[in-house]
């Protein structure tokens, strides 16, 4: 169970409406409408109306949610790396948290972008996936070097500034470190997943 409520709309203070709207409105709103309603794709909403995954503990602080829901919109929605290079670094970024609803919506993100099932499998078993598409085997390797090692090796930074650019490394960067956050907060307050889906990493390491 998670450690907060979901706070449905009939709850909600006028600035947590305002951020409420605004997510559902924006493009993570409009992504979940062409999937299938409201709550189609990764999910939105619960059967009650209220946010789920970090966006309902973001409605907390809605001053500083809605500018952390504002920049994770912009690295999803308007970064120049192809997505599935996005979803791969995310999946990495998951399984190194253990971030269970993090985990539940991108494995699905990620095979829409075409992310094999291969691929993962490996990232969730911790094991070097065999990559098909070089721009995937790069945000891995980024990915798993910063969250390990805290540094970046040379040959794994020139190669995603050849690939990506500057710019895209800046990109990649910066997803990290949001999904580090969002990381946080999921497993901070115990996010639980929809109901009926099963959990992940359902064993401590």
């Amino acid at each position: 169970m998670s450690r907060i409520e979901g706070l449905s709309p009939d709850r909600l203070s006028s600035e947590q409406r305002a951020l409420y709207d605004a997510i559902l409105a924006g493009r993570r709103g409009q992504a979940a409408a062409a999937a299938g309603g409201p709550s189609g794709g990764a999910g939105l909403l619960d059967g009650r109306g209220a946010l789920v995954g970090p966006f309902n503990a973001w409605l907390l602080s809605p001053s500083i949610g809605d500018r952390v829901q504002r920049l994770g919109e912009a690295i999803r929605f308007g970064s120049s790396l192809p997505q599935n290079v996005l979803e791969v670094a995310i999946l990495v970024e998951a399984r190194e948290w253990r971030a269970e609803f993090e985990w539940w919506a991108h494995v699905r993100l990620a095979r829409r972008a075409g992310v094999t099932q291969e691929v993962i499998a490996a990232i969730n078993e911790q094991r070097e996936p065999v990559f098909t598409d070089p721009g995937e085997e790069i945000a891995w390797r980024f990915s798993q070097e910063l969250l390990a090692k805290r540094r970046v090796g040379p040959a794994t930074y020139r190669a995603a500034r050849e690939r990506f650019g500057e710019n895209g490394v800046m990109e990649l960067i910066t997803l990290l470190g949001y999904y580090t956050l969002v990381s946080m907060t999921l497993n901070a307050f115990e996010v639980s997943l929809p109901e009926g889906q099963e959990l992940t990493f359902d064993t401590p390491e």
